[in-house]
């Protein structure tokens, strides 16, 4: 379609005005959600000594070799090992110490009988164990740096610090680590006809719910909103929160506009911000209306199209790559599916169609994917993002999809 960009060309545009956010250092328990801005590296070893694997017994192998129902093996029981004692008690020939998981193999053994395989099990007396099974070499036993050693890399810079990734950094006696600054972010929703959620409506007002959308997915890429506001079509309220936002000592980063970009005659954004944002037509649908530009101190503004399907959908193509770019991560686009539609849809000409989607995991062998709605991806549609979990990505190229036809699906969750 002739003066429309690709999606690709408007996400090169919005990443090359990109600069990572300098770093912090903050202690593991308020990095949840952050991005590593250096690699972590291990202060320990993982395990920090040999420990056993089972509840059970340290032994001489030598000892119990020969050990078996019909030739069972007593042993003098001359240590009790909990988790956390610093003992190393000496084992002479015929000797063991009772040893829990986690607790440290006494220097002198070389193997760990479990519970299971002695005549008494937990009942054993400290006194004296009879093993009937013999154990390999080196049996349940965790050795030393197995897992890592002092000065290893545990985690790559560029990644999102989730609970298995601190929990590794907590593991390797790590206290605190290098993380990228959250990107500061003020969400601004225009339109004159816009009414805070269950006040009275009058002809023509709607609810407005772009800034509870936005805010919420510049959440969960690792944004800090600072602001929600809600403006009129009039310039006045626009100009006085972006002057707000963006001045002080702690500016916002960026700036994300919804509504007030496409053509009609009240378009806020483009009206106030023509000269500092470009406003270009992208080939894709919802979303074809985009705002960007970049203020003189840096800050990012985008300029999202108001019907909440388009706002979402901009956000993900265009605003959240951004976010996460911002902050440093190494992968900053969302896992992608190619599954089988489960229905028959129509897509729009020469444009890159993305469809609100649910996934069918009826069948685990075969997940199937279908609109979330009965409308399609109609960008008015904001009942169905309820059920959305999901991006269908249909190319400008591909007239319909049928059932059966295979499509791209971008996770959202």
């Amino acid at each position: 379609m002739t003066g429309l960009r690709t999606v690709e060309e408007q996400q090169a545009v919005v990443l090359a005005a990109v600069h990572p956010l300098p770093a912090e250092t903050l202690p593991l328990g308020a990095a949840a959600g952050r991005t590593l801005a250096a690699p972590v590296r291990a202060a320990v070893d993982i395990p920090a000594f040999d420990n056993s694997a089972m509840d059970g017994f340290a032994v001489r192998a030598a000892d119990v070799v020969h050990a078996r129902a019909e030739q069972l093996v007593p042993l003098r029981v001359v240590a009790d090992l909990p988790a956390g004692t610093p003992d190393d008690p000496a084992l002479s020939p015929g000797e063991a110490a009772r040893i829990m998981t986690g607790s440290p193999v006494p220097t002198d053994a070389d193997a760990i009988v479990p519970f299971e395989d002695t005549v008494g099990g937990l009942a054993d007396s400290l006194d004296t164990v009879t093993v009937l099974a013999a154990p390999r070499a080196a049996a349940h036993i965790r050795r030393r740096g197995e897992d890592a050693r002092t000065g290893d890399v545990i985690l790559p810079a560029g990644v999102a610090l989730g609970a298995w990734q601190l929990s590794a950094a907590a593991a390797a006696g790590v206290p605190e680590v290098e993380v990228a600054r959250a990107p500061r972010v003020a969400v601004v929703s225009t339109g004159s006809e816009l009414v805070e959620p269950g006040r009275p409506l009058r002809r023509g007002q709607i609810p407005e719910s772009n800034s509870i959308l936005l805010a919420a997915l510049v959440a969960a890429a690792g944004g800090d909103v600072v602001a929600r506001e809600s403006v009129d079509d009039d310039g006045e309220g626009l100009r006085t929160v972006l002057a707000a936002v963006t001045g002080g000592q702690s500016p916002a980063d960026v700036v994300v506009f919804s509504g007030g970009v496409s053509a009609g005659a009240y378009e806020v954004v483009k009206n106030e911000l023509a000269g500092t944002m470009a406003f270009s037509k992208v080939a894709m649908q919802p979303g074809k209306p985009q705002g960007f530009g970049v203020l003189p101190g840096g800050t990012l503004l985008f300029g999202l199209p108001g019907n909440p399907v388009s706002a979402a959908v901009s956000f993900e193509v265009f605003v959240r790559p951004a976010l996460l770019a911002l902050q440093g991560r190494t992968d900053i686009a969302r896992p992608v599916l190619r599954l089988p539609a489960a229905a028959a849809w129509r897509t729009p000409p020469a444009r890159r169609q993305y469809l609100p989607a649910v996934i069918d995991r009826t069948d685990p062998s075969r997940w199937t994917v279908r609109p979330a709605t009965a409308g399609g991806s109609g960008s008015h549609l904001a009942g169905g993002l309820g059920a959305a979990e999901a991006l269908a990505v249909v190319p400008a190229e591909t007239d319909a999809v049928a059932a059966g036809d295979f499509v791209d699906v971008l996770l959202l969750g």
